[in-house]
């Protein structure tokens, strides 16, 4: 790799924004997401007010309060997420619950400021807060709203994200059925917005849409993975490739090869971040223009590429944590000034939302503060330093029609968030070096398939220089013959049916851990029958969707992606680096032989599952999901007789515990609840992670106390009131009728969990 090639790397690696409040262990800003203040240091940087005031950002009359805004501590944000079901039951529990017990306490002296919801985000179902990690240890009331807030974090129903960082995703307006790539995901938490929008409708388990989340860093893809899970989705894929040079890839429509083209991308570039200073302490003492100078050319050269994949219609996201028109403006500019984009006009898509509008002229300068109106003043020594794209465009009448003002510039004293900018751009025509390209997918299916593809961009791993990518030799090569000599190159290959290996080493260079393959189950393959059989799978189910990730010895694990995304899989396996897809949908049990299907349900995909099983489903009370989830093995007779007369006749082995809620009751838990079981010889246990327990927990009102790991109960407000011996007291007459319960050596860890994979490690085999 080249000095420069490392250099771009190292940017990308490097970038300010990657320290979001995504997920526990997210650098320095997830480790601060909540404490919103650092040790006082001097925060002052001169050159940086000079900068600004001189480019007019601030509006006259504002700019004290601008700088003092940029010195307060930044509010913790967080977000519920917006597809599951219970979601109005999260935001019901924080509202009655924990908001109200705000409303009076005093910490010291000083009464404590109740959590207020982003007034432009939809549905309340984003807040803000300015309560510290140390004010939350005060008090126990805050100590117990803390905890809510990690646990719920932990199983993916709340999301701590700043507040600026929610808005690319909402203004992608996203649909159920639409291709997305996010180009630069890690760690991920715009990511998880994309997903839930994608699962509006949550009776639809495969939204024909997906989103390809990408990383240039290989070891940040891990924690970009742990966040995706959380949400338990089939139609995610994340990717190990650099932004500016991410392959084109193919789909098989009608028996034909195609370039996919995406309806929407997220392109939220690497930047030098000054508009993080509230957050990332570091930037007030290495604030240089330099930084914005130097990253320039990557940011455009990773917005053309976004662009060229783009299908014509589809909306592309630009965003940065950056104020510097150098790298907001500037970088719009040029791509409008040689593609078939144009901005929209979001003025009116997020009421509420306090913004700035782009401008229209600014100047560049040096980092000595040497400043330059146009190309034209630069001497030719600072010519690697300073490109004529960083200015704006001399013509008038173009400057007019590219109506920059459309930008959005958000200010952190205008609504006490970080600095923030966003430009939402609408592809019209095709790029002028690509013959033709599809334009974006309707609803309808046929439309979909019928679309027409475009040529293949630069090689892969040379980042996409935007000068080479408007030469006519890129307008002699049609669709056609790159989709043919594409589908020979395959047909010429060793590749195995079904399998999704890592690329070649010799076609590029890998960085970090090899992947295991990805391998479809095949028609014929003699272990699906029996889970067919056992769990009543309806005929529309698509087994051709199952995969594992071996290729010996037994499957221990069975994963499910969408039939879109097995389409790129299968179709490009030799051209990207997949670091994970598919959610986990079965497990094999230790002693699977003994019972009537070797593998038992997984929690990670039983929402997907769900619908399509027909058998061994319990419908239980509200009642009986307390003891379910309080005690480790209750016996049929602790549970309503309900419960028992349905599982008393079914066989040993998976089951599905069903939840739903009595519309006649408004005091019940008014959401619908799936959990995966084991009837066993004469007690139901539940497999769920620990969490995800607690949180079904205290959906139904429930406050856990504690937790007694040797007898496996969960102790709560109720069952500590109760007076008693602890009931879990297992007879050794039904450990004998159960001597290899499924996964033994998970079944009796202290969780007693089926829990998420860690960050940074992949999935069992």
């Amino acid at each position: 790799m080249g000095r420069r090639s490392r250099g771009r790397r190292l940017q990308q690696q490097q970038r300010p924004e990657d320290a979001e409040d995504g997920a526990e262990g997210g650098g320095k800003r997830g480790e601060a997401g909540w404490e919103g203040g650092y040790p006082e240091i001097v925060k002052e940087n001169k050159l940086f007010e000079h900068y600004y005031q001189e480019l007019k950002i601030v509006p006259e009359g504002e700019w004290g309060q601008f700088m003092d805004a940029l010195r307060e501590p930044l509010p913790a944000t967080l977000r519920i997420t917006g597809y599951k079901s219970h979601a109005k039951e999260i935001l019901h529990c924080l509202k009655n619950k924990y908001f109200k017990e705000l409303e009076d306490l005093e910490v010291d002296g000083q009464k404590v400021e109740v959590p207020q919801p982003l007034s432009w985000y939809p549905e309340e179902l984003a807040w803000h807060t300015n309560l510290s990690r140390k004010i939350l240890r005060k008090s126990p009331q805050l100590e117990k709203f803390h905890q809510f807030l990690v646990s719920e974090t932990e199983s993916g129903n709340i999301s701590r994200q700043e507040a600026v960082s929610m808005i690319p995703p909402l203004l992608l307006n996203v649909r159920p059925h639409h291709k997305i790539l996010d180009m630069c995901a890690a760690p991920g938490s715009k990511t998880t917005q994309l997903i839930e929008m994608l699962h509006a409708d949550m009776n639809v388990p495969f939204p024909e849409g997906f989103v390809i989340a990408n990383d240039v860093d290989n070891k940040r893809c891990y924690l970009l993975v742990h966040q995706a899970k959380r949400l338990s989705s089939p139609c995610i894929m994340v990717v190990n490739h650099d932004a500016s040079s991410i392959p084109r890839l193919q789909i098989d429509v009608d028996g034909r090869k195609e370039i996919l083209f995406y309806d929407r991308i997220l392109c939220d570039v690497p930047c030098s971040g000054d508009g993080t200073m509230r957050k990332n302490i570091d930037v007030w003492k290495k604030w240089t223009t330099l930084n914005s100078l130097q990253l320039h050319g990557l940011q455009l050269r990773i917005a053309t590429r976004g662009a060229e994949q783009l299908a014509e219609g589809g909306r592309m996201v630009y965003s940065t944590c950056s104020l510097n028109p150098i790298e907001d403006e500037a970088v719009i500019a040029s791509l409008l000034e040689k593609s078939a984009l144009e901005l929209a006009d979001v003025s009116d898509e997020l009421p509420g939302l306090k913004w700035m509008p782009g401008i229209t002229q600014w100047k560049v300068m040096t980092k000595d503060g040497q400043w330059f109106t146009d190309w034209d003043t630069v001497p030719h020594s600072r010519h690697t330093q300073i490109r004529p794209t960083m200015f704006p465009p001399k013509d008038p009448e173009k400057l007019q029609a590219m109506h920059l003002e459309r930008c959005l510039r958000i200010l952190p004293h205008h609504q006490n968030t970080g600095g923030f900018f966003v430009a939402v751009l609408v592809k019209k025509s095709s790029m002028p070096w690509n013959k033709r390209q599809p334009k974006l997918q309707g609803k309808s299916a046929e439309t979909r398939e019928s679309t027409q593809l475009s040529p293949a961009g630069p090689a892969e791993g040379k980042p996409a220089d935007p000068s080479k990518l408007e030469s006519p030799s890129f307008t002699g090569t049609g669709d056609t013959e790159i989709a043919h000599a594409a589908e020979d190159l395959e047909n010429n290959g060793n590749k195995k049916d079904g399998v999704c290996g890592p690329p070649p080493s010799k076609k590029m260079k890998l960085f970090g851990f090899k992947e295991d393959p990805f391998v479809f189950i095949p028609e014929d393959d003699p272990l699906f029958p029996p889970i067919e059989k056992f769990y009543a799978l309806a005929p529309s189910f698509p087994r051709m969707n199952l995969l594992t990730r071996t290729t010996e010895g037994k499957k221990r694990q069975l994963y499910m992606v969408s039939k879109e995304l097995r389409n790129v899989l299968l179709n490009n396996s030799e051209k990207m680096k997949v670091i994970n897809t598919g959610i986990k949908v079965w497990c094999r049990n230790n002693s699977g032989e003994e019972f009537d299907c070797a593998f038992r349900l997984a929690q990670e995909g039983i929402y997907t599952l769900y619908p399509f099983i027909n058998s061994r489903i319990i419908t239980v009370s509200m009642e009986d999901v307390k003891i379910l989830l309080t005690q480790e093995n209750p016996f049929f007779r602790k549970l309503s007789s309900e419960t028992y007369s349905q599982a008393k006749d079914l066989a040993k082995g998976s089951v599905v515990l069903k939840y739903e809620p009595d519309s006649a009751n408004p005091d019940a838990l008014q959401c619908p609840i799936v959990l995966c079981g084991w009837r066993g010889k004469a007690s139901i246990r539940t497999f769920v992670p620990k969490n995800e327990r607690l949180h079904y927990l205290r959906m139904m009102g429930l406050e856990v106390l504690g937790e007694k790991k040797k007898e496996g109960v969960i102790l709560t407000n109720e069952s500590a009131a109760s007076t008693g011996q602890p009931e879990n007291e297992v007879p050794e007459e039904q450990r004998a009728g159960e001597p290899n319960s499924p996964d033994a050596e998970e079944a009796n860890s202290p969780d007693v969990t089926a829990a998420c994979d860690p960050a940074g490690v992949p999935p069992p085999r």
